[in-house]
């Protein structure tokens, strides 16, 4: 399937698709330590396309988010499903983290300014992932995680624990509220997440089987 010819609830199913990768890699993280790289450095690098003219794009084109069109197809197929618990938790506090973050000026200016930096610091002088992980957490820390409302990432101690981990959940966290500004920006929202899930479902179903995903 062409990217120039989606349609604008695929551009949504790929930019929520966005926030459900962020958290099946959280999720898995902080149960298992582990991470498929690939997947986690397209979501983290996503943070670094700031004018993007499609949501593909943002990932490097649709292969990138393949392991969140599956998750979200599972999800939106079966939310209830128990080893989607966690998932749709993750996802909904991301949707309204970002609706929070979205309504101060301020701190949006921060970041994007700080993550301009990064991105910057990141073309020039480093290509590692962790590194990358390390500044874009230290960004969170500073803004996103003095809102009031903060998201519980739950799993192994030992996980949790490890600096290395903590610094790429929250990188992810913050890539996964860019992927709802984005899933807002095309027209998304709470409750056409609601009344479009069945059209959602469909839209990741089509963009999965494009890449031999389902």
């Amino acid at each position: 399937m062409s990217e120039t010819t989606l349609s604008n609830l695929e551009q949504q199913a790929i930019a929520l698709a966005g926030v459900a990768q962020a958290a099946r890699l959280v999720d898995q993280i902080s149960k298992t330590g582990s991470y498929p790289l690939d997947f986690l450095e397209t979501s983290i690098r996503s943070l670094f396309v700031f004018n993007p003219d499609s949501a593909p794009e943002i990932y490097g084109g649709i292969p990138g988010v393949k392991l969140g069109l599956h998750n979200l197809s599972n999800l939106l197929a079966d939310k209830n499903a128990r080893e989607n618990h966690d998932l749709v938790r993750y996802v909904f506090s991301l949707l309204y983290l970002e609706r929070k973050f979205a309504a101060n000026a301020d701190m949006m200016a921060v970041v994007r300014a700080r993550l301009e930096h990064t991105s910057f610091r990141a073309e020039h002088f480093s290509n590692n992932v962790g590194e990358l992980c390390h500044s874009i957490s230290g960004i969170y820390q500073d803004t996103l995680s003095h809102q009031r409302f903060r998201i519980k990432v739950t799993g192994s101690a030992q996980h949790l624990q490890d600096s290395r981990n903590a610094d790429i959940i929250r990188a992810l966290l913050l890539a996964g509220i860019r992927a709802a500004f984005l899933w807002r920006q095309l027209g998304g929202s709470r409750w056409k997440l609601l009344l479009q899930r069945k059209k959602l479902l469909q839209a990741s179903q089509n963009l999965s089987r494009g890449l031999g995903v389902v």
